[in-house]
């Protein structure tokens, strides 16, 4: 099998990419470098002003948000993209929990397949989604340990 061919399937196999043709896949190829993180290095850091956007190939890696761990994400999983979508200071910061292999694409890339994919885009809708029903249950479990206001 052609190196070319393994980094489609790669793709295809993560979630967010499942739907996409051979075409798109070898465009989302072309925009993407692999980077390749050691154990407890940091990838991103919470206040940085965004410039890519990852899928973790393998290994996990922690979210953290004022120096707590509010998350571990794993082979499939992405992140770096609120900061794209929107100019604003990254929300986390990222760890790499294990040694990580990761697709990176940079802001154009990243906004260039946005606009060439829209099932990419519906995907990465449905993963914010996913992501903010977590974060009104965590907010529920943590207003529920308050001790109780007379």
């Amino acid at each position: 099998m052609s190196a070319t061919r393994d980094s489609r399937d790669r793709f295809r196999n993560l979630p967010m990419f499942a739907d996409c043709s051979d075409a798109e896949l070898a465009e989302i190829d072309r925009l993407a470098d692999e980077v390749q993180v050691g154990s407890g290095r940091m990838i991103m850091r919470q206040g940085d002003l965004g410039q890519e956007f990852a899928v973790i190939i393998s290994g996990t890696v922690d979210v953290v948000r004022d120096e707590v761990t509010v998350a571990t994400l794993g082979p499939g999983d992405y992140f770096g993209e609120l900061a794209l979508l929107e100019a604003i200071p990254r929300t986390a910061s990222v760890v790499a929990a294990t040694d990580v292999v990761l697709e990176v694409i940079d802001r154009r890339g990243f906004n260039t397949l946005l606009d060439d994919l829209p099932s990419l885009s519906r995907s990465m809708l449905k993963g914010m989604a996913h992501r903010l029903v977590e974060l009104e249950q965590t907010c529920r479990d943590l207003r529920d340990r308050l001790p109780a206001s007379d």
